[in-house]
């Protein structure tokens, strides 16, 4: 095999110098271009002059794998691992010896190890689950079943009636008490009052006004005490009357051309008290429709 370009400058280096490490370079290059033997004798020959080149032991398992010596191979990739436990080209070889030997078991133990190292790797993906399979195909040995117990027979015998003195036994039976049922009780809104109409709303805005004007007046009735049989309205001041009575006139609740001595005052009240009546009978009569 005609060797490579590469090839022939690192040979001419390790040449000019025999103790340059270049010599690991060369015999991985005679490796790769399938010239174990010549990659064996330059990895030696380097090895005597620099024992713990680990790069150069590799290359040298590798080699000697390919040569079919798997015990001198497994020897060196051991010291290379005892240096470096996660050098990844020293386990795959290891692994690869272990297949190549018939040790499926612990080839896959080998690449499981290399795929951890170098995750998503391809080529370890493939060999871990190819392995996988062929131990999973040749170990795994068809279950059987066991044998199905079956449950003795039952034969079901009915006794013979017991005869009771006094007749029939009575059988009760009692049934548990039902679980109450938790009522939800939704409380209803009150109802809302009926509106009043635009009318009875202006009324009685203008009577709570009525009652303010008279409030403002500070009319100060002497208490009268009331007999059985009449109902007498106080004397009121001549101011106090005149009041209540423009009062009553400005309300539309009295006459104003009503006679001087019909007490102006007490009509005024008695109509403040009747437009009130009919407002609130008016309201209860809608209240009820």
């Amino acid at each position: 095999m005609a060797d490579t370009p590469r090839i022939e400058e690192l040979r001419r280096r390790v040449q000019k110098d025999p103790a340059s490490i270049a010599f690991a370079q060369l015999a991985e290059e005679y490796r790769r271009n399938g010239e174990y033997e010549e990659a064996v004798r330059v990895c030696r020959t380097g090895l005597a002059k620099h024992p713990s080149y680990l790069s150069a032991r590799v290359t040298l398992g590798r080699a000697l794998i390919e040569l079919e010596q798997y015990d001198e191979a497994q020897t060196e990739l051991d010291y290379v691992l005892r240096s470096a436990p996660e050098n990844l080209a020293a386990i795959r070889g290891l692994a690869e010896i272990h297949q190549r030997r018939g040790d499926l078991g612990e080839a896959l133990k080998q690449y499981q190890a290399a795929l951890a190292i170098a995750t998503h790797d391809p080529e370890l993906e493939e060999s871990v689950h190819e392995l996988s399979r062929q131990l999973g195909a040749t170990t795994a040995a068809p279950a059987q079943r066991p044998p199905v117990q079956r449950p003795p027979a039952v034969v079901a015998v009915t006794p013979p009636p017991i005869p009771l003195e006094g007749g029939p036994a009575e059988i009760s039976f009692e049934m548990p008490a039902p679980s109450p049922v938790p009522v939800v009780v939704t409380p209803t809104a009150a109802p809302e009052p009926p509106a009043l109409s635009a009318e009875l709303e202006a009324a009685a805005d203008e009577f709570t006004r009525a009652l303010e004007a008279l409030d403002s007046l500070a009319i100060d009735l002497p208490a009268t005490p009331l007999g059985d049989d009449a109902f007498t309205v106080p004397d009121l001041r001549p101011a106090e009357a005149d009041a209540a009575a423009s009062l009553a006139e400005q309300l539309g609740l009295a006459d104003p051309q009503s006679a001087p001595n019909a007490e102006p005052e007490a009509d005024a009240l008695n109509d403040l008290e009747n437009w009130l009546a009919s407002i609130d009978a008016d309201r209860d009569a809608r209240a009820k429709s």
